[in-house]
């Protein structure tokens, strides 16, 4: 109003032509002729602009349109502030359907829909200063305060940790309990969370725990193996914040107040026993938390949610993810790799060599060049082992086989004298170990002399108490096996016949006589 005031002060006071005012005040000859027009129009000269001050001015030049005051559409903009969190909505578009969407009312150009817009999205920026799409990111991280759980047997109490999970576009959250921070619990809590929101976001954004990020950096974190498998399940991807950056995750940092004031702070006063109560009580409070009403803007979590995250969400997968953890060992001498104090065998071939372990909490896998080369039911016995007779040598494999009920079972198939002998060389030793390669020689014999001849030479070995692998070898070379068993006199045949030389017990009771 400035320039306007000098323009026509130039004009009505010093009558200069429209050309010299333009050129001295750096306006066009158009733009000069356009005001004078309408300071002669608003019947003002000089000393009347004079007295007006710059506001008075600009009303009595440049009135509104009084037809079009109060009769323009209005904007929607909490509508725009949320649709523009769609994945490819622009304002452009909005404005458009804005104006599709009031036929026959004058509505707002693009210029100015988009300042009312900006307007209002600066009143909701501290709040909200990034611009999340649907369906693009989840945020999640632990919250400070920790649960006790009590053990109603011993009174022993324990802290759980509370994982929370919030969705960038519609702030739905998700909070549950977990024994600890590792990396099962930060995993088990991802994948929990996944399942309640019913489908998988393009990106999780975690902090830099060191239970799931190898090396955090601010331009190339890497994940550790767990992490990368659990990413690669879901079709996803896992992108940590920048360390020392909180305000990349800002909405899981809100969503931890939230979930501290108007849940934790709720069950301050209560006791729990098992982390499943504790869970439950959670959930409750969860279907609160997400239908309360947000306060600036319209609706609630489960509304915003409903409309922009859920349909954005890509698929489940079939199965949950199973939280494993990898360790790199050697396997020892004896064909084993020592996992938490139990031994699982591998193939024999692989000793001394550094093999792979994925371990879950049901099942052992040994890897070896990226495939699987031995697979175990997890034990939690310490000090156990977990072999599988094809991991071991083939001598190795026939020694375990050895058992007594085996050698007894295939005596039993030659003889009851075979069975009988084979029975006594398990027994007449401190274990039945030490008698096992008596057995197995004995045994041997068969394919050599038959079954026939073997049951006969083992008769005769007990008969005469010669009961030893050796002495039925001898039977048998001998060819004894052949001859009729001895009689029970002839094995006594080297006691002498009774005759009055012979003194009895009684002659050494019977005090001597004197003469």
């Amino acid at each position: 109003m400035r320039n306007i005031k000098e323009l026509l002060r130039l004009k009505f006071d010093c009558g200069l032509s429209h050309e010299r005012i333009g050129r001295a005040l750096g306006l066009s000859k158009g733009v000069v002729s356009k005001y004078v027009a309408r300071a002669g129009i608003a019947g003002l000269d000089w000393p009347g602009v004079a007295a007006l001050d710059e506001a008075q001015l600009a009303a009595r030049l440049c009135p509104p349109a009084a037809s079009q005051r109060g009769e323009r559409a209005g904007i929607d903009l909490p509508w725009v502030h949320r649709e523009l969190r769609r994945k490819g909505v622009t304002l452009q578009l909005l404005w458009q359907e804005y104006c599709q969407g009031h036929p026959g009312l004058p509505t707002y150009q693009y210029t100015q829909f988009c300042a009312h817009y900006h307007a209002y999205a600066g009143v909701q920026r501290r709040s909200m200063r990034q611009l999340h799409r649907a369906g693009e990111k989840l945020f999640i991280d632990y919250a400070g305060p920790t649960v006790p759980i009590v053990n109603p047997d011993t009174g022993e109490m324990r802290r759980a940790h509370i994982f929370v999970a919030v969705l960038g576009a519609s702030n739905y959250t998700y909070a549950c309990a977990t024994v600890g921070e590792t990396q099962g619990d930060w995993l088990r809590g991802l994948s929990r969370a996944l399942q309640f929101f019913g489908g998988v976001p393009a990106l999780v954004v975690p902090d830099n725990p060191r239970a799931l990020v190898k090396r955090p950096d601010r331009y190339e974190p890497a994940l550790n193996r767990a992490t990368q498998a659990c990413a690669e399940h879901y079709g996803t991807a896992i992108l940590p914040a920048r360390p020392r950056k909180p305000q990349d995750k800002a909405k899981v940092e809100v969503g931890v107040q939230v979930v501290e004031r108007w849940i934790l702070a709720r069950l301050r006063h209560q006791c729990f026993f098992t982390l499943a109560a504790l869970n439950q009580a959670i959930a409750e409070l969860l279907v609160e938390l997400n239908a309360r009403p947000f306060k600036t803007l319209p609706g609630s979590r489960r509304d915003w949610f409903e409309r922009l995250d859920r349909p954005a969400l890509g698929p489940l997968p079939e199965q949950s993810f199973e939280v494993a953890r990898f360790k790199v060992c050697r396997v020892n001498i004896d064909y084993h790799v020592d996992l938490d104090g139990h031994y699982y065998s591998v193939p024999h071939a692989l000793v001394r060599r550094e093999v792979e372990a994925r371990i879950t909490d049901t099942t052992v896998e040994i890897l070896h060049g990226g495939r699987r080369v031995a697979s175990h039911a997890r034990s939690r016995s310490p000090g156990g082992y977990s072999t599988l007779a094809e991991h071991m040598p083939a001598a190795h494999r026939a020694h375990r086989e050895w058992s007594p009920g085996r050698f007894l079972r295939w005596a039993e198939d030659i003889g009851p004298a075979t069975r009988q002998l084979v029975e006594h060389l398990l027994t007449a030793r401190p274990h039945p170990e030490m008698g096992y390669r008596s057995c197995l020689g004995l045994l041997a014999l068969a394919r050599q002399y038959g079954h026939d001849r073997l049951e006969a030479a083992c008769a005769r070995a007990w008969a005469i108490g010669a009961r030893t692998r050796r002495s039925v070898l001898s039977i048998l070379q001998g060819g004894l096996d052949r001859q009729p068993l001895p009689t029970a006199a002839a094995q006594v045949d080297w006691i002498s016949p009774e005759h009055d030389n012979l003194r009895g017990p009684d002659y050494y009771l019977t005090p001597p006589t004197t003469h």
